[in-house]
Parts: structure tokens; C-alpha cells; sequence
């Protein structure tokens, strides 16, 4: 039997954010029966703290901890971490693989390297993206992230890295020749066809919103997601759809900057409509937008991303390396020059039905080629044989 712990996401099947989504899929999609899973489950009530929950044969503790703003992510992580070493050690599993979802707790990895050495037990860590190079964050948390990504890539087992250019830079980064690194993206599902349900009917009626006649934007509302870019290019153009921007959004410094910056508020073709996690709405809205710009500018291969190019057939990406490496030549990209996203916009319109078809398929084929939950599961499972085996 084979014991694959996994931990930095909030939990096994919540309903959103990109490690979420992540671990339930790679779960689901899993049909080795000599395979246990054991995920970690954040819970903000104290009286639950360590009970554990079975859910589709998942062993889920319950770690409590306090909210806290992004600090109870960090937080969390340690604990659950502490809580599987003393597990292991308790049950006596054998087989055991430690998977750990992106870089907040580098510096507690020396230590419980060690302690999993001497449990023969082996420890993976999937970096995400470049967590420093956010813009929300101030000198002083980049630096720490800098930190902790070095201790976390130093002193693990194997490096699985989300995107071709995420490995390329760990490899040039930290050249240590007994560091294995394998490329691992997310994935995505195919041939699906959503229903337009109640929850599309009150969102449309709300907003005012027509199939095909609307660009949308799906992401968290962040800077390097570049909205003031998107934002402004759009409101150049002439265009008579709409801008449905689906996001987080919230009373913050970054809302003001960008009233400030863009006065959105003056365009009525722009409309944030907040969070939509109702899956089959959501990839409604999706299939029925002219189409999807993704701004996206930092970390590896982003989960809204595969999904648009699963369902959406047009899309428009920010030219960075992790976006091109996806889209390839099935996408049109954008960057930061005056009218370039402009432009792009402008000539999607004018697309014709064959045309924009045919972007539909080279951006299908693209997932069925690379990106299939099947694909990502089988090459995590050989990850997890080659470590056992040895």
C-alpha cells in the first residue's frame, strides 16, 4: 500500500482555489486501489481539531487554526505537517510519500527532511509559481519567500514543477545534480456541455448579460493579474459587448487605485459581477463568451487558464512564458505595449464563425494532447512509484 500524504491546500473537496481543485482531481481521477490518500483539512472551529473525517476514502484530519489573513495558510501547514509526522511514526505506514503544495515553510524543511529520512519516508514539493515576484507583497515578504523557496527546493526528495519554465528556472537556479525535478501541469476536463441553470439565469438577468456578447475575465484580484491594463485597453475600444469580469473583488487599496487609475465605474460595459463557484455556471459563462482575456503574469501553469481552453474558443492571453507554453499557437496574446490588447480585441471581433471554430479545436486539442486529469494523474503516480522504489 502506498500512503501519499498532501498538504498546503485548505482541504479535499472545497469548492475553490487552485491547490483545491488540484487535490480533488488528482484524487478522484486515481483508480490505483494500493494507493491511500491522506489530505489535511483546514477548520476554523477549535472543537473539531484533530478528529478525522473519511470522505470518498480519503483520510481528512481536521487541523484547527484561528483565521489569521494569509498568515493561516503558513500556520496551518506546519501544524498539518507536525501532526502527519507524529501520524507515520504512530500507525507505522510504510510507504509514505509527503506531497507539499507550494513554498511557505521552507525553513521547517531541513528538519522534517531528516525526520521523514529516518522514517523512510520521502518528501516532494511542488513550488507553484514564483511567490516573490507577487506585487501585493512588500521587499520584505518577498525576500522571505526567496528564503523559503531555497529550503524548500534544497531539501526535498523531488521537485514536481507546474510549468516547463518553473522547472527550467529551479534546474538554472539550483544546480544540484541529485535534485530531480519533473514537469507536472494541472489539468483540465474535456467534452463538456453545461446547461444554462437558474444561478446563469439570475446572474444574465442581473448584469444584463447576452450569450456571445461579452468578453470575460475569470482570476483573483490581484495586480500581476494586470486588471489596470486589461481595464484600460478595453475601454479604447468601440466595442458594443460586455466585459464580465468574475474575481473577488472587494473594498481595498487595489480597488481604489483602480477606480483612480481607470474610472471603470464610467463605462457601463465593464461589470464585475463578484465569485461564481457554482461549477456548472461558471463553465457556462465561460462557453458562451466571445472571449476569455487571461492576464495572468506570474507562476506556472494556471488552473482558469487550462479550464478556458478546455471550453472557451477564443482566447486571449498575457505574453509571458507560462501562458504560451499552454496556448502555443491556439491563443492570441497581448502584452504590456499601448493597443496591444486593444487590437487583439478588435480583430477577435471580426473573426468569422469558421475561423473562431478553429481556434475553438487547436485550443481542445491542446488539452486533450497535454492536459487531461488521466495525462496529470499518471505521471504523478510514476513520480510516486519511482520514489517507493527506491
Amino acid at each position: 500500500m502506498k500512503n501519499i500524504i498532501i498538504i498546503g491546500s485548505r482541504g479535499y473537496n472545497y469548492p475553490y482555489g487552485g491547490w483545491e481543485t488540484f487535490v480533488t482531481n488528482l484524487v478522484k481521477n486515481t483508480h490505483d486501489k494500493n494507493i491511500t490518500y491522506y489530505i489535511p483539512c483546514l477548520t476554523t472551529k477549535k472543537e473539531e481539531d484533530k478528529k478525522i473525517k473519511i470522505i470518498d476514502h480519503v483520510i481528512c484530519p481536521q487541523i484547527y487554526i484561528k483565521a489569521q489573513g494569509f498568515i493561516t495558510m503558513f500556520l496551518f501547514t506546519i501544524k498539518a505537517t507536525e501532526y502527519f509526522l507524529k501520524y507515520i511514526k504512530k500507525e507505522q505506514l510504510q510507504n509514505v510519500i509527503i506531497l507539499e503544495l507550494g513554498c511557505k515553510v521552507g525553513p521547517f524543511f531541513p528538519f522534517w527532511h531528516h525526520k521523514l529520512k529516518k522514517q523512510n519516508a520521502k518528501l516532494i514539493i511542488n513550488p507553484d509559481g514564483l511567490e516573490w515576484k507577487r506585487e501585493k507583497w512588500p521587499n520584505w515578504i518577498k525576500l522571505c519567500f526567496k528564503i523559503s523557496e531555497s529550503y524548500c527546493i534544497r531539501y526535498s526528495d523531488y521537485c514536481v514543477c507546474d510549468s516547463k519554465s518553473i522547472q527550467k528556472y529551479v534546474k538554472e537556479k539550483y544546480q544540484n545534480k541529485n535534485l530531480k525535478t519533473k514537469f507536472i501541469a494541472f489539468g483540465a476536463y474535456e467534452n463538456r456541455n453545461p446547461e444554462k441553470n437558474e444561478l446563469v439565469h439570475q446572474i444574465f438577468a442581473k448584469y444584463h448579460i447576452k450569450e456571445n456578447e461579452y468578453f470575460l475575465i475569470v482570476g483573483r484580484f490581484v495586480p500581476e493579474n494586470n486588471y489596470e491594463l486589461m481595464i484600460k485597453e478595453f475601454m479604447k475600444t468601440k466595442t458594443k459587448k460586455d466585459l464580465v469580469i468574475i474575481c473577488n473583488i472587494k473594498e481595498n487599496e487595489f480597488l481604489n487605485h483602480l477606480k483612480t487609475t481607470t474610472h471603470f465605474e464610467t463605462d457601463k460595459r465593464i461589470k464585475f459581477i463578484g465569485t461564481v463557484y457554482e461549477e456548472e455556471a461558471l463553465l457556462y459563462i465561460r462557453k458562451n463568451a466571445c472571449a476569455y482575456i487571461h492576464g495572468h503574469s506570474v507562476g506556472g501553469t494556471n488552473p482558469s487558464l487550462l479550464e478556458a481552453l478546455s471550453i472557451t474558443d477564443i482566447n486571449i492571453l498575457f505574453d509571458v512564458c507560462y501562458n504560451k507554453e499552454v496556448g502555443e499557437n491556439s491563443c492570441f496574446y497581448f502584452n504590456k505595449q499601448e493597443n496591444s490588447l486593444k487590437e487583439k480585441i478588435e480583430k477577435v471581433e471580426k473573426l468569422t464563425k469558421i475561423e473562431r471554430k478553429e481556434y475553438g479545436e487547436k485550443a481542445k486539442q491542446r488539452i486533450h494532447e497535454n492536459y487531461t486529469w488521466e495525462i496529470i494523474v499518471k505521471r504523478y503516480h510514476e513520480v510516486f512509484d519511482e520514489l517507493l522504489q527506491k
